[in-house]
């Protein structure tokens, strides 16, 4: 069999990207560094069977080790967030959503999202996603006064158009999302409820943030972002919805699970469910509220005034109506500092070139930063945004982020 040194040149890139990933700030709020076991599990002879089905139910022969690794992850989920059934399998958080789709709409039926511009996620009624193209979506976003959904507006578009599902849930919305209110809002027109919690399922997990599991008829979920898994989606339902959800994941949207992966999964929902991982998910929060606060010093306008969560927007236009989301995320990049242009609400440019710039602090709280490092980490993102085109100064301050996580490495 083949060994790392039969492949020097795609090995030689893996060690390029465990440099830059040591060496330089991981800012972007979908990402962080999982465990090593989690790695390993990820990597292990898993990726060999193929598992058509579910345990007990499966399309090939040889399951009987699988069957027990998809057991133990689903009672491991259902038990971290107080699900009475789980489905593991879904590739994505992305695949979550749309299975969750096909299991309780026809094609042509009415729902009620996010806006994209607005804080919400592709799968969220985009029209340039299946989920746009398939359902009438109808959006609702926030509100211009303090930049936080508007539940009045959701309330009003739900009389109005008697959705059959309405979904909560953002990808680049920095606050508290209460399920409660959404929920009434849903009684009262006969609608279903889905909650997208792809970012936060770290911090529901850890506690600080509403668990809506129990409160929504669906919960979705990536397990990577603040819940430190592998890359994948999970679905979390009551017993009325979980047959025809699995059906929609499987056969309905995809073939063999990722066997290998949803070990990967089992591991990070082992990880959240012990003590230490409570303390994680509050440090991510106190980073997050700590680098807002520090940009907003350096006179950065931060989107809401602030952040509840473990991811900030940042509106550009304020400090400097030439530089855009696009021109910024590039210039940290030079420096060091990995993030995302991102769309910020009423944003008069493209999603290609933004006015604002996402940042999450989930890695940088997983290499043990802390609030005092978030100043830091601000001061340096300032003088990057202040002289976006000094070689000289994006020089000194990559030397800085150097220095820097030369003390927090993920994996020495």
């Amino acid at each position: 069999m083949s060994s790392v040194a039969d492949d020097p040149e795609l090995f030689g890139l893996i060690e390029r990207e465990l440099e830059r990933q040591n060496t330089t700030l991981q800012l972007i709020a979908s990402e962080n560094f999982t465990s090593r076991a989690v790695m390993a599990a990820t990597g292990s002879v898993l990726t060999n069977k193929y598992s058509e089905g579910y345990p007990g139910k499966r399309y090939y022969g040889g399951n009987q080790v699988v069957d027990d690794v998809e057991d133990l992850a689903r009672r491991r989920v259902c038990e971290l967030f107080g699900a009475e059934h789980a489905n593991v399998q879904p590739h994505s958080g992305s695949n979550a959503n749309l299975a969750v789709y096909l299991a309780t709409l026809d094609a042509g039926d009415t729902v009620l999202g996010l806006r994209l511009d607005q804080g919400g996620h592709l799968t969220h009624g985009s029209p340039v996603n299946i989920s746009g193209r398939y359902y009438d979506f109808v959006s609702y976003g926030v509100t211009d006064s303090d930049e936080r959904i508007d539940v009045d507006e959701l309330r009003r578009l739900a009389e109005q158009h008697r959705p059959k599902l309405i979904v909560a849930g953002a990808t680049a919305y920095p606050r508290v999302i209460d399920p409660a209110p959404i929920r009434e809002v849903a009684d009262a027109v006969g609608a279903r409820f889905l909650f997208d919690a792809a970012h936060v399922a770290g911090l529901i997990a850890g506690g600080v943030h509403p668990n809506p599991t129990g409160v929504a008829d669906v919960v979705t979920f990536t397990t990577h972002k603040t819940l430190r898994g592998p890359r994948g989606g999970c679905i979390l339902s009551g017993g009325e919805l979980a047959a025809a959800i699995d059906k929609a994941v499987f056969p309905g949207l995809q073939g063999g699970p990722l066997d290998h992966v949803v070990a990967g999964k089992a591991v990070a929902f082992h990880e959240a469910l012990q003590p230490e991982f409570k303390a994680y998910a509050a440090q991510i929060v106190r980073n997050a509220r700590a680098l807002a606060a520090a940009l907003a010093g350096h006179g950065l306008r931060i989107v809401s005034g602030g952040t509840d969560t473990h991811l900030l927007l940042v509106d550009l236009r304020r400090f400097d109506a030439d530089l855009t989301g696009k021109k910024a995320q590039e210039s940290l990049d030079r420096a060091g500092i990995t993030c995302n242009k991102n769309t910020i609400p009423g944003d008069p440019r493209s999603p290609f070139v933004t006015s604002g710039l996402r940042l999450g602090t989930p890695a940088v709280t997983t290499t043990g930063m802390r609030e005092a490092e978030m100043e830091q980490i601000a001061e340096l993102i300032a003088r990057v945004l202040r002289r976006p085109d000094d070689a000289g100064e994006l020089a000194a301050v990559r030397d800085l982020v150097a220095s820097l996580c030369s003390k927090f490495t993920p994996y020495p």
